[in-house]
C-alpha cells in the first residue's frame, strides 16, 4: 500500500501540475488509448488539474467496446444452442447486439457463464464432455495469451470439446487508423502500460517514424499518468517525437517474449471491424490453421451477422444500440474515435445512463461514456462542467 500510496500523493500531483504548467507554450492535444487510464483521468480529477491549453481525448480503449454487433451476435446464438456452454468475462454480458446481449440470451434459457479466465472455461469443459463448452475471447493483447495458452493445452489434452470465439484486437493498427483520419486531432498519444507489459513498444516506433508523433508507455495511477502527460508534451514543444516509457517499473522495450511467441503459436493476425470506427487492417487475431479445430465459429458453422461491414451497423456505426432500440441520437462511434467527449451526445446522461444503454461505452466498466457518468460528467452536472467537446 505504501507504493500506491505515493503514486496517489495530492501533493506531487500538483507539483507535476504545475511542471506541465510551466512546460506548456501552446495547446496540444493528447489521447490516452486505455480506458483505465480515462477511468483515473477522471476518478482523481487530472484533467482538472491541467492547464486549459491541454486536451485530453478518449481513445477506443475498451476491447468490449469495440466488439462488433455481428461479433455479439454470434456470441447471442451460440448461447441459444443447448449443446452449448458460453463462458464469457462478465463485463460482455450488456454489451448490445442487433439481436440483444448475452444477459438477455440467459434469460431466455441459454447456459450463459461468467467466468474470470479461459482457463476456467477449460475446466469446464474437462468436466462436462457431453457439452460444448465456447469461451468467447475478447481483449487486448494482454488477453490473448491466456487464451492461447488454453487452446494449447486443450490441443495436447485432446479436449475436443472445447472452443473459442476469437475477438482479441491489436492496438497498434487502431492508433494508426485513427492517426489517418482525415478528422484526426491527436498529437501524442498516452499508450497502454498493461498492453505493452506484453508486447513491449518496439512496434510503436514505426508509428512515431510515419506520423511524428510522439507515444508515452503509461501506467494508470495518478502520478504515473501525469508524469506522462509531462514527457509526451516535452517532446512536443521540443518538436522532438519518440517513444518513451514512463511504465518502466513494468514494460520493458521487448516485452513478454514467452507470451508472444504462444500467441503467435496459436494465431495469426487478421483484419478486424471495431465498432464504432469500422474495419482495420490488420488489427486482429483468429485462431491459426493448425488450431482450426478449436475455431467456435467454424466448428459451428456460424453465419456472418447481418451488420457485417455494413456502414452506421454494428462494426462502424455510430450508436450501436441494441436490438429494436433506435441508435440515431447515440453518438459512441465518435466517442471510441476521440472526435467527441461523452458529454457532447445528446444522449448521454438522459436517453443513455449505465441503467438504460444505447451503446457500448456506457456499457462497460472501462468505457468513456460510463466514466464520465460516474464521476462527474453527467448532464446534471452540466451547470458546473459544461461540455468538454
Amino acid at each position: 500500500m505504501r507504493l500506491l500510496d505515493e503514486y496517489r500523493d495530492g501533493a506531487a500531483a500538483k507539483r507535476y501540475a504545475q511542471a506541465i504548467a510551466r512546460l506548456v507554450k501552446r495547446p496540444w492535444v493528447i489521447m490516452e488509448i486505455c480506458g483505465g487510464q480515462t477511468h483515473a483521468i477522471l476518478r482523481f480529477g487530472i484533467d482538472q488539474l491541467l492547464p486549459q491549453e491541454i486536451t485530453l481525448i478518449h481513445g477506443p480503449g475498451c476491447p468490449v467496446c469495440v466488439t462488433p454487433a455481428e461479433t455479439i451476435d454470434k456470441a447471442v446464438a451460440l448461447a441459444a444452442r443447448p449443446e452449448v456452454i458460453l463462458c464469457s468475462f462478465g463485463d460482455m454480458w450488456r454489451v448490445p447486439g442487433t439481436q440483444g446481449d448475452l444477459f438477455s440470451a440467459k434469460a431466455r434459457g441459454g447456459d450463459v457463464r461468467m467466468v474470470y479466465s479461459p482457463l476456467d472455461a477449460l475446466d469446464l469443459a474437462r468436466r462436462h464432455p457431453e457439452r460444448q463448452v465456447v469461451f468467447f475471447a475478447v481483449g487486448f493483447e494482454t488477453t490473448a495469451p491466456v487464451s492461447a495458452l488454453a487452446v494449447y493445452r486443450a490441443a495436447a489434452e485432446k479436449v475436443t470439446n472445447f472452443s473459442i470465439l476469437a475477438a482479441n484486437v491489436l492496438v497498434p493498427p487502431a492508433m494508426e487508423a485513427i492517426l489517418n483520419s482525415p478528422d484526426c486531432r491527436v498529437q501524442g498519444f498516452l499508450a497502454a502500460g498493461h498492453v505493452c507489459t506484453v508486447t513491449g513498444y518496439e512496434s510503436y516506433e514505426s508509428l512515431v517514424r510515419r506520423y511524428r508523433v510522439p507515444i508515452v508507455v503509461t501506467g494508470f495511477e495518478p502520478l504515473d499518468i501525469l508524469q506522462g502527460i509531462h514527457m509526451c508534451l516535452d517532446m512536443l514543444e521540443k518538436g522532438e517525437p519518440a517513444v518513451a516509457n514512463q511504465y518502466s517499473r513494468s514494460v520493458s522495450k521487448s516485452g513478454n517474449r514467452a507470451a508472444q511467441e504462444l500467441v503467435q503459436k496459436i494465431f495469426t493476425v487478421t483484419d478486424r471491424h471495431w465498432r464504432g470506427i469500422g474495419l482495420i487492417p490488420n488489427s486482429g487475431l483468429a485462431l491459426s490453421p493448425a488450431y482450426a479445430d478449436f475455431d467456435a465459429e467454424k466448428r459451428f458453422a456460424l453465419p456472418e451477422g447481418p451488420d457485417a461491414g455494413r456502414p452506421g451497423a454494428g462494426s462502424a456505426g455510430a450508436g450501436s444500440a441494441g436490438a429494436g432500440r433506435p441508435d440515431s441520437i447515440c453518438r459512441a462511434g465518435q466517442v471510441l474515435q476521440g472526435l467527441i467527449k461523452p458529454d457532447a451526445c445528446p444522449a448521454f446522461g438522459s436517453e443513455c445512463t449505465p441503467e438504460n444503454p444505447l451503446g457500448a461505452p456506457m456499457v462497460s466498466t472501462e468505457g468513456a461514456c460510463a466514466a464520465y457518468y460516474r464521476y462527474r460528467r453527467a448532464k446534471r452536472n452540466a451547470g458546473k462542467d459544461g461540455p468538454t467537446a
